[in-house]
């Protein structure tokens, strides 16, 4: 059984997935949703890098570590991976019953701009981004830095076209001010 920081990466992420499937029964109806397409386009590349970033496929495949963060380093990795997924929780809390792990339009629903969403537009996807550099970084295999690489691309094309949804059906004007105010992934950057 593995022991060390990695192993306490992996509970992490089955004890952050399980909360993350429970609360999504949280949610309000939805009255809008984003075309089939669109929405598999996305799912594969986060499905493709998912499966690659698991530790079980860099073992199968007779991966070595590229390089060993050591012990110190190793938990250095589990408070950034933590904080990362605070952010997420935060920013999803935040939202409340407008939360959907689909790209929909919900009952009343409106432009979020405080909290966490006052720092970027979409801070879930920003926190599973540290998430999972501090996994890859971590797990150090070449599977599991193209794993988040793909689940990061997967998560960008999603808010993609998550902002083109939310134009079309929030308005054009009061998105695009929005879009000016707040960068999209990264806190404090040039806003377009």
């Amino acid at each position: 059984m593995p022991t060390g920081p990695n192993a306490v990466i992996d509970l992490i992420w089955i004890l952050w997935l399980t909360s993350w499937v429970a609360a999504s029964f949280w949610s309000g109806r939805t009255q809008q949703r984003i075309g089939n397409l669109e929405t598999w386009t996305y799912r594969a590349a986060l499905i493709a890098g998912g499966i690659l970033l698991v530790p079980w496929t860099g073992r199968t495949l007779g991966q070595r570590p590229l390089w060993d963060v050591g012990y110190i380093g190793g938990y250095a990795i589990v408070l950034a991976m933590l904080a990362g997924l605070a952010f997420v929780w935060w920013a999803r809390i935040h939202l409340g019953r407008l939360w959907s792990s689909a790209i929909t339009r919900k009952e009343d629903h409106r432009i979020v701009d405080n909290g966490p969403y006052a720092l970027v537009r979409h801070p879930i996807y920003t926190g599973l981004i540290v998430a999972l550099l501090a996994t890859a970084a971590a797990d150090a295999t070449v599977t599991a830095l193209l794993g988040a690489a793909l689940v990061i691309f997967g998560l960008w094309l999603k808010a993609r076209s998550e902002e083109r949804f939310l134009m079309t059906e929030l308005g054009s004007d009061a998105y695009q001010s929005y879009c000016r105010r707040v960068p999209m992934l990264v806190p404090f950057t040039t806003r377009r």
